[in-house]
Formats: structure tokens, sequence, C-alpha cells
């Protein structure tokens, strides 16, 4: 995708991932950037970096999982601003915690926002996409939707729907000259991840080094972003040895020893949990 002088939106951009990517893109040459987030003073600090790299900020204060202000806020923005080239779907949350201690709201916040509020907008801004025959739209998933991970079953289970649902769109969408793409970073040292309990032997990149892999990956066209050497290395090895890579992510989460001790005899023939 050619960014100079084009239009994006960006949900999530008022923190992490999010920002890192709306501050690249303007470094890049990016005209405008519609910034969406839930925090409306948060965007506008954000908005004041973007401008000052030379482009313009939009600021969208919405929540994703409110369709009809959604609607209103998406409608207007493309009739004040103009179409919308690139759609970044950024915005997302994650809790940790063992499956059977989870707590059903963190549940449902995890599922509304990362995979019904991304839905919502997807549809909304796809639909004009496909009318003006142009646009390339960016699904933000992880690396836990290749390779899901203990403590983390909502998350994994919610950025491994949005890789179905890009591979899904990719094929769909293409008709309207409409790609669809994957970013999978890794573990990042962002806001969202800091009260996380981190895994062991997992170096995590920073927000920056996610977005100029983002702009890399979309200047080629990449259906799949990957950020960073660990994820090249759990990705392959995940198709050549799946139980040692769950294995090894088993080992590294924190998790109680019982758990790793009694987890090799689940495959076992008459292996059983007593």
């Amino acid at each position: 995708m050619k960014i100079e002088g084009k239009t994006a939106l960006i949900t999530g951009a008022s923190r992490g991932i999010g920002r890192a990517i709306a501050l690249e893109l303007a470094r890049q040459g990016m005209k405008r950037l519609l910034l969406v987030a839930r925090d409306g003073a948060r965007l506008a600090e954000v908005a004041a970096e973007v401008e000052a790299l030379g482009a313009e900020a939009v600021t969208l204060a919405v929540d994703l999982t409110e369709p009809v202000g959604v609607n209103i806020a998406v409608a207007q923005a493309w009739r004040d601003y103009g179409p919308v080239h690139l759609l970044v779907n950024c915005a997302g949350v994650a809790h940790q915690a063992p499956f059977l201690e989870s707590k059903l709201p963190h549940v449902r916040e995890e599922m509304a926002i990362n995979l019904i509020g991304m839905y919502t907008i997807t549809r909304l801004v796809a639909r004009r996409m496909a009318a003006q025959r142009e646009g390339t739209i960016v699904n933000v998933s992880s690396l836990m939707g290749k390779v899901a991970a203990p403590t983390m079953a909502t998350y994994s289970a919610t950025k491994s729907a949005i890789l179905g649902f890009t591979q899904a769109l990719r094929g769909e969408l293409a008709q309207y000259n409409i790609r669809v793409m994957a970013l999978l970073p890794s573990l990042t040292d962002t806001d969202m991840v800091k009260d996380l309990q981190w895994f062991r032997w997992v170096v995590p990149v920073t927000a920056e080094r996610v977005a100029e892999a983002f702009v890399a990956g979309l200047r080629k066209d990449s259906p799949e972003i990957l950020v960073g050497w660990q994820s090249y290395f759990a990705v392959m090895f995940n198709r050549i040895a799946p139980r040692l890579v769950e294995k090894f992510v088993l080992m590294a989460a924190p998790v109680s020893k019982e758990s790793q001790k009694r987890y090799p005899k689940l495959g076992e023939p008459g292996g059983v949990l007593r």
C-alpha cells in the first residue's frame, strides 16, 4: 500500500501499539489520521504529537461496544474528511487469570472489545471501501492467536478468532480491491500488559518496533505481519512440532508446577488426570 497522502482510521489510538502506529504513519507521510478511542483527553495528546509530525489528526472519542455511536462517528468522519484508505483495528483489552478463576465480566469485556467492537467498525468502513473500490484493513491479532497461552485463554481465543476473521475477509473483499491483513505482535511493553505476569524467557518488544514492522509489512502488502525473531521462531516450530511448542509455552507460563508435571500424561495412551 502507498501511504503518502492517504487517510487512516486507527482504533485504540490513545496508547500502546495504536499510538505508535499513528505516529509512525505520520512520519511516513500519511495525510490524515482519524484517531479512535474512549479516552478523549489521551486522544488529544496523541493528536498533538501527530500534528507535530506534519499530519492532520482528527479525534473520535467513541466506545466500540456501542454500535449506534460508532455508526454516527464513522458516517460523520467520512462526510467531513473524505474516504478512509486504511483501517487499523488495534483496540483491545487483556485480562490474565487461570481459567477456573476467570471472571465473567472480564471475559465479556475481552469478547466485546477485541471481537464485537472490531466487527462493528470493520463492517461500517468495509462497506464504504467496497463502494469506492479501494482500501486496506489491518486487524491487530497477536502471536497468541497462533500459539495460545495458559492464563490467557479468552485473550488467546479472541486473537485466534481475529486471524480467522481476517482470512475470511481477505477472500470476500478481494473483488472490491480491498486488502485485508493481520498484524501479529509478540509480547509488547505497553500499558495494557503492565499488570500481567510475564512469561519466562519471552523478551518484550517496544510498541515503536511493532509500528515499524507494521509499516514495512503494509508497504509489501503482507497477508500476515510478524514482529521479531521470537514470533517467526514460534510460528515455524508450531508448524513442525506443535506439542513441543505447547509444552514450552506451559513451562514459560505463570502456572503451577503441578500443571507442568501432569501435562505430559495427557497425550499418553491411558493417561488420565487424578
